[in-house]
């Protein structure tokens, strides 16, 4: 068998940044904030379509899961660049 070759480029970049990870934590919480606000004020009551409150929910939960994942990828970037300098 071969040994495994380690990523380089693009990949080594993703896995070093713990992109995967930030992704999953940033869109859970997303979804999590989503589904309160949805609760908080779609469910006791509106008179307009839910299909237009459920396009609403897409929109933020995605807009929030992309920007919750981009600040704890700068978050994991400035870690690394700290650990990685030298002083």
């Amino acid at each position: 068998m071969a040994d495994r070759e380690q990523p380089s480029g693009r990949a080594a970049m993703v896995q070093a940044l713990n992109v995967p990870r930030n992704a999953k934590l940033g869109f859970g919480f997303a979804l999590v904030v989503t589904g309160l606000v949805f609760a908080t004020f779609v469910l006791p009551g509106t008179g307009r379509p839910a299909y237009l409150y459920l396009a609403l929910a897409f929109v933020l939960a995605m807009s929030l899961g992309g920007l919750t994942t981009a600040v704890l990828t700068i978050g994991s970037a400035v870690r690394l660049a700290r650990r990685d300098s030298p002083e």
